[in-house]
């Protein structure tokens, strides 16, 4: 029901939206440089002429005269991406750049009045000022009649009208000698600017007989400056604009005080013309010219009438513009009305049908419920006796684990004091003592496993005791912190304990063994998931809670890969395994938890996925009455074990050895590594890595012959690391071998699936894996021949990769066979490979160097030359790429067994 409502309610506002808003087809820009009312009557046309055409949007900015205002107004307009601009430059060496930015950009411009320095514009709109000029100089010389002296008045120096005004009057008075321009002062097209440099020019010279200002404002400036000298009725006054209105040019003609002006159009409907014909893709002229015309006292007042006339017609179509506007928007409010109105009926109808719908749902799904309740009672029964069948079968399983721990303590017990014996004799040899010391260890973590099933079982009967003792909690931990020191050394982790208040009382009444156990159990944990040069802090201090007393907190915090939201909730059950890459029975931190519980503590834990974890334990601090006479207890072999456990040596990386064949052992337990090490060291170089991140690294970097990887293992497992060293360039080619307790043929064939060449099963033979690892390289040599022989390279089990290598390789030698100095480095780095990783994959997959299979394929080709072609042996020499003809003579026989002059001779 909420939907169709939310569908309608959209509706209905898509509709109204649609009707509301105003479609914009096109958006102008127009920068005008002056404001004055020569641009008012221009605006004023431009606006009015874009009302004729649908969906034009004008927007005027006015620069006052200003280059750097008119620059910035230009750059709006370009980051706004109007559709076309219209620019009036200011001065046009100032605002040329930017109007060719606009261009480049691929804005039409318009140029209008003004012109710029450059003709990176798509057209131009204007009065020919040069034209003018020479109207206004031939106008001077009828008045004159050949005969007078001038005062020009120019406008702003560096804009085209005033540069090409000027120079149009000066090319028509430069004929007649009885003309003289006496002075040509700039008036920057402003009133007050030219009467302040007519009273300049009064001051040195007043025999002035006509004065000629480039636009009627100026004119009228220089007029009233000649007023107030009592000069006006001696020189006559000309200008340019002719625009109509109260004290404007033509009606100064009219009053006297201008001798004559001449028309110089706005031209605002021919501008937006051009533009529409530009914008619309319709033929348009480059450069179109405005008319000019002269007025004075025979027509001004002709003039005046017809302008009032045009004025009063404008102002009709406007008005008539605002009717039209008010009667459209009346009809546009009318219609969404309307539209309101069929949308509300829609939705009072669909509301009325999902009641009556909604109605009938109601009655069937309380039927449906009824139903429904009966099985759910009669589930809730089954799930009751289910859940006693389980909380049974788990308690036997308890049993049973408790029975059978019970029976593993005797004969490990038998096995470990034995061991212990044997390890005395000074006659075994290091080989002996090693797998001795191995054995000695895993009875031990053997021993652990048992001990925490055991202790377990207690708790969950509650028969598990403290045996309390007040023991200095600080100094405890730096005893214990030091069995660390040695794996963070040898892990390159940074291990430190802090305490907050070394003055603080850390006596508390605790029992120590299980103390003990917690902060192994933790510290294990941190030290399994925290890399290489990561952190692990361990801070002590104290805290007062609000239900009253005094507590030690104890906080473990690493920078490992962290533990995700799902499986953080489960991390105190027992049992319970993140993943099943890391080794351990689930059963550490639940009996950490339980042993925390014990001494009425809070244990917590905060992790964020990929920065790391933070355990936090809270232990009262209380004190017995009777402290033990031990109080400070050596750590016990049970937890040393731990350590040892977790130790990973970072042995010194041996560098393969090119007479002995190279294998590289994959494995998290370092004494799997060690022992399989024992096995393989004498006829082979051993290399090692302890996950399978750091094997596939090491993998691409040495590039071994050989790989035994275990599949269970931490940061990358071993399926993973199989599947991406098969996808790798540089070890698609060396046969894996996965070393694994998976037993299943599911787990097999998933090993197989990701390229793995032989799988065994732990525990495994030794004879077994020497002989199965040496019939794999065995049979891995038949692919060494297939370089030399095509026909050889489908029998073979070659994968794709490897096949594409050996092509690429083949070609890249056969396109620079002429190149003499060609070099494996090159070679390596058009295949993306070092120098050695390309020896290395050359080696195993050819039995050849890189640089003999280059002398062997040049050979080729010279035999091949000598048989097909009459060159000389010189000319083959230095085509295959030798530099010496008698070297190449060597080779050659070396290789076929005759000289290239005896092959020659045989062939006749």
């Amino acid at each position: 029901m909420k939907n169709y409502l939310l569908l309608s309610i959209l509706c209905l506002a898509g509709i109204l939206m649609s009707c509301t808003q105003k479609h914009t087809r096109y958006r102008i820009g127009v920068s005008q440089c002056s404001d004055d009312e020569w641009r008012h009557k221009m605006n004023n046309e431009i606006v009015r002429e874009a009302l004729f055409y649908d969906g034009v949007e004008v927007e005027i900015r006015t620069a006052k005269d200003n280059n750097r205002n008119q620059i910035a107004d230009i750059k709006y307009f370009i980051d706004k991406k109007v559709d076309l601009l219209i620019v009036a430059p200011n001065e046009a060496a100032a605002i040329t750049p930017v109007v060719e930015k606009a261009y480049r950009q691929g804005i039409p411009v318009v140029v209008i009045d003004r012109k710029i320095l450059s003709d990176k514009y798509t057209a131009f709109v204007g009065a020919d000022n040069y034209e003018i000029g020479k109207d206004v100089g031939q106008y001077i010389l009828n008045r004159l009649h050949g005969k007078g002296k001038v005062l020009e008045i120019t406008g702003l120096e560096g804009s085209t009208p005033a540069m090409e005004r000027h120079k149009g009057l000066t090319d028509v008075l430069k004929e007649e000698p009885g003309i003289e321009i006496t002075a040509s002062v700039d008036g920057a097209w402003l009133q007050s600017v030219a009467g302040e440099k007519m009273d300049s020019v009064f001051q040195t010279n007043k025999n002035i007989d006509l004065v000629f200002a480039q636009n009627d404002r100026m004119a009228i400036g220089a007029y009233l400056s000649a007023r107030q000298q009592q000069l006006e009725k001696e020189m006559l006054f000309v200008g340019i604009d002719a625009l109509p209105g109260k004290e404007y040019g033509v009606e100064q003609i009219i009053n006297g005080v201008l001798d004559a002006t001449f028309i110089y159009p706005t031209g605002g409907d021919k501008i937006v013309q051009v533009a529409m014909d530009i914008l619309e893709k319709r033929p348009y002229e480059r450069d179109t010219k405005l008319s000019t015309a002269l007025v004075d006292k025979t027509n001004a007042r002709v003039m005046q009438l017809q302008t009032d006339h045009i004025t009063e017609q404008d102002g009709k179509i406007e008005r008539l513009n605002n009717q039209v506007n008010e009667y459209l928007s009346r009809y546009s409010a009318q219609t969404m009305f309307l539209y309101a109105c069929l949308i509300i009926l829609l939705l009072f109808a669909a509301l009325l049908a999902i009641i009556v719908r909604a109605y009938w749902t109601k009655n069937r799904m309380n039927m449906e419920l009824s139903r429904q309740k009966k099985k759910l009672e009669e589930q809730r029964d089954q799930l009751i006796s289910l859940s006693k069948q389980l909380e049974e079968a788990t308690h036997a399983k308890l049993v049973f684990f408790t029975n059978v721990s019970h029976d593993f303590r005797t004969p490990l017990t038998l096995v470990a004091d034995p061991v212990e014996q044997l390890l005395e004799d000074k006659a075994l040899t290091p080989r002996q003592q090693s797998l001795l010391k191995v054995v000695h260890k895993n009875v031990h973590i053997l021993l652990r496993l048992v001990n925490q099933i055991l202790d377990f079982r207690k708790y969950e009967n509650d028969k598990l005791e403290l045996v309390r003792a007040n023991m200095n909690l600080r100094v405890q931990l730096q005893e214990w912190s030091h069995s660390f020191q040695t794996l963070a050394l040898k892990k390159h982790i940074h291990f430190v304990l802090e305490v907050n208040d070394d003055r603080a009382d850390y006596l508390m009444a605790v029992d120590a063994e299980k103390m003990e156990r917690v902060y192994f159990n933790l510290l294990s944990n941190a030290f399994k998931f925290t890399p290489e040069n990561g952190t692990i802090t361990v801070t002590l201090s104290t805290l007062t809670k609000e239900e009253g007393g005094r507590y030690a907190r104890l906080v473990v915090a690493d920078t490992g890969s962290g533990i995700s939201v799902q499986h953080i909730r489960h991390i105190f059950d027992r049992f319970y395994q993140i993943d099943v890459n890391h080794a351990g029975s689930g059963i550490g931190l639940a009996l950490a938890k339980a042993f925390v519980e014990l001494h009425g503590g809070e244990i917590t834990v905060d992790s964020v996925e990929g920065k790391g974890t933070v355990f936090t334990v809270d232990i009262p601090m209380t004190v017995v009455e009777e402290p033990s006479a031990d109080l400070v207890q050596e750590p016990r072999i049970t937890q040393q074990t731990v350590v040892e456990e977790l130790e990973d040596m970072e042995t010194e990386e041996q560098i393969p050895d090119e007479n002995k064949e190279c294998i590289l052992i994959i494995d998290d337990n370092a004494d799997v590594r060690d022992y399989v090490k024992s096995l393989l060291k004498e006829e082979y170089t051993v290399i090692e890595a302890p996950d399978g991140r750091a094997g596939l690294k090491k993998a691409m970097k040495y590039v071994p012959d050989a790989i035994i990887c275990d599949v269970m293992m931490p940061v990358m497992d071993g399926l993973e690391c199989c599947r991406k060293l098969k996808t790798e360039l540089q070890t698609s080619h060396i046969p894996v071998m996965l070393l694994t307790a998976c037993s299943l043929d599911e787990q097999r064939i998933q090993g197989f699936e990701c390229g793995a060449d032989s799988y065994i099963s732990k525990p495994f033979n030794s004879k077994l894996l020497l002989v199965r690892l040496r019939n794999l390289m065995d049979n891995h040599k038949r692919l060494k021949q297939f370089f030399g022989d095509k026909t050889t390279l489908s029998k073979e089990p070659v994968s794709d990769v490897d096949k594409g290598f050996v092509d690429r390789f083949r070609e890249l030698i056969e396109e620079n066979l002429a190149d003499s100095e060609l070099s494996v480095e090159d070679l390596g780095s058009k295949m993306g490979l070092s120098r050695v990783q390309l020896y290395r994959k050359i080696k195993a997959l050819t039995n050849y160097s890189p640089n003999e299979l280059v002398r062997i394929a040049r050979l080729k080709k010279a035999a091949s030359l000598l048989a097909s072609s009459e060159k000389t042996i010189s000319e083959i020499t230095y085509e295959v790429g030798f530099t010496s003809p008698s070297y190449f003579t060597k080779c050659y026989k070396d290789y076929f067994g005759e000289s290239p002059t005896d092959f020659l001779k045989r062939r006749g």
